[in-house]
């Protein structure tokens, strides 16, 4: 689990360099497949005394757009 404090550290980190702001945005599903981020959403957890008030939920779909071949991991 990613809380909201580490992905924010995360995503300051990426966005320091000017090649990532024209970045497309994805997520790999533990199958491998990719599928694009469509959107987000902020929820909140009606369950009484839950650690978590919050969910930050990220929406995707599958790619409509080819992507290449993966080079590496930078």
């Amino acid at each position: 689990m990613v809380d909201g404090r580490t992905f924010k550290k995360a995503l300051d980190k990426f966005f320091k360099q000017p090649v990532c702001l024209d970045a497309r945005i994805q997520i790999e599903l533990p199958n491998g497949e990719f599928y694009d981020i469509t959107g987000a959403k902020l929820l909140e957890n009606k369950i009484i005394g839950s650690m978590e008030t919050h969910r930050l939920v990220l929406t995707c779909d599958k790619p409509k757009v080819r992507m290449g071949k993966i080079l590496k991991i930078v």
